[in-house]
């Protein structure tokens, strides 16, 4: 998993959420890339979002919330209404009066509207809140509804998210691809956290590859590179296996011919060079021949 992070608030769930993210680095672990404090302008209202998860298979906002009093119980979680903890609304650190279910909702519509504009609508985003808990906490969620498009984790342990993640993927196909995750970035501002085509597709994403999507990032020469190797193996495909390839020091390597745009100096540098060349080989050769021709046995 590829992690971004942008602005970091620094606060405990955010902390949390972050390390367990970058501990995901084995095979088996959920792949993408995760951007930290990211937000949107839609519909002439701002949306800041704790974290964006994009995977091959899916798009997930999450709502990283922390609980301000140690308290153990079940966390009561109704499809409307405050959350309850034990009989009281939960103790939710945040500046937000709403619900992170309520919050969720409003930013998966901003995004999933957001995307549709840009030709991306038939990838479905979903909302995940994680909720970290006082450490020694005893604590239990208690979620009286099903929703695909919302869940809640208990932040207690990584092993938590992480099995989200693996169970999405599972139940899902894939539909991101790497122009897409480009595509999606640049459009939030986020140009500067673009991970390189080749990162990309070691995370599970698939091509092809618009290398105009990375202009004017920091990975745009990672992204020439990538194309530029991509086209030479392209070449080598098609190349008969009889051909022979000319050296660096070749005429036509020196001085190339440019497509569109007749240059007579090096055209004139060219034929030159060649000329010597060969020149230079028939000297060689009878130089060879003349040594045996004089020195050579009879």
């Amino acid at each position: 998993m590829l992690v971004r992070v942008q602005n970091a608030a620094g606060t405990d769930a955010e902390r949390a959420l972050i390390e367990w993210l970058r501990t995901w680095t084995e095979p088996g672990s959920p792949h993408g890339v995760a951007t930290i404090n990211c937000g949107l302008f839609h519909e002439n209202k701002p949306h800041q979002f704790d974290a964006v998860v994009w995977t091959p298979t899916s798009c997930v906002i999450i709502e990283s919330e922390t609980l301000s009093a140690a308290k153990d119980g079940v966390l009561e979680i109704p499809l409307n209404g405050p959350w309850m903890l034990e009989g009281d609304p939960a103790p939710i650190v945040s500046k937000d009066q709403r619900t992170p279910l309520d919050k969720s909702r409003d930013h998966t519509f901003a995004l999933q509207s957001w995307l549709a504009a840009r030709g991306l609508g038939q990838r479905a985003v979903h909302g995940l809140a994680v909720v970290v808990p006082p450490n020694g906490t005893s604590l239990k969620i208690d979620q009286a509804w099903s929703d695909p498009s919302f869940d809640v984790v208990l932040g207690d342990d990584p092993g938590r998210l992480e099995h989200y993640f693996q169970v999405l993927a599972s139940q899902e196909k894939q539909l991101w691809t790497v122009n897409d995750v480009a595509i999606a970035f640049r459009g939030l501002g986020l140009l500067a956290f673009l991970p390189s085509p080749q990162e990309l597709l070691d995370e599970g994403f698939i091509g092809p590859v618009d290398v105009t999507l990375w202009h004017g990032g920091p990975t745009q020469a990672q992204a020439e590179q990538y194309d530029e190797e991509l086209k030479q193996a392209e070449l080598a495909r098609h190349r008969p296996y009889h051909a022979v390839t000319s050296p660096w020091y070749s005429p036509w390597r020196l001085y190339p011919r440019e497509s569109g745009n007749i240059d007579f100096g090096r055209a004139f540098m060219r034929i030159s060079l060649a000329v010597g060349m060969v020149i230079a080989v028939v000297w060689i050769l009878w130089f060879v021949v003349t040594a045996i021709v004089t020195y050579g046995p009879g």
